[in-house]
């Protein structure tokens, strides 16, 4: 019986426990990065465009569903959200960037600067302010798409 105890277990094998599994800090860190860079090039456009160019968030939404799937995420709920909130985060990012970069410029700062120094309640009053409810709307289509696409 204390033989049987403390007996070997045999190795668990890779069929045993999916890959899937293991996948999801590979698609976290992808959504991290790809919500960055989509931010970055939403900011830049903006800064180019002299305008919020919301309609970037539904190419966030694109881009975080892509992102999903390359990881082989599992579907369902938990890829879904994961995919609206990668959409979210580049929103976010994006519009604190474009309020930085446009702060920026009166102050004689650098747009990081700019980022690094802008509080929480200044940078939503300038960016609510900004964004007109068209705006709002491609925010919210953004969202919606990630939502659906991600699944």
């Amino acid at each position: 019986m204390l033989a049987a105890r403390f007996a070997l277990q045999p190795a668990m094998s890779s069929r045993q426990h999916p890959a899937r599994t293991r996948r999801w800090p590979l698609a976290i860190g992808l959504l991290l990065l790809g919500s960055a860079g989509i931010a970055a090039a939403w900011i830049l456009l903006a800064d180019a465009s002299g305008a919020q160019s919301s309609w970037m968030a539904v190419i966030a939404a694109l881009d975080a569903a892509w992102l999903l799937r390359l990881a082989r995420a599992r579907p369902g709920m938990a890829r879904a959200l994961a995919g609206c909130a990668a959409t979210l985060l580049a929103i976010v990012i994006a519009n604190w960037g474009i309020v930085a970069s446009q702060l920026a410029r009166p102050m004689g700062m650098m747009p990081w600067e700019s980022a690094l120094k802008l509080g929480t309640h200044h940078a939503w009053t300038l960016a609510s302010l900004a964004n007109a409810p068209a705006d709002l709307a491609w925010l919210g289509a953004g969202l919606l798409i990630a939502l659906v696409l991600s699944r």
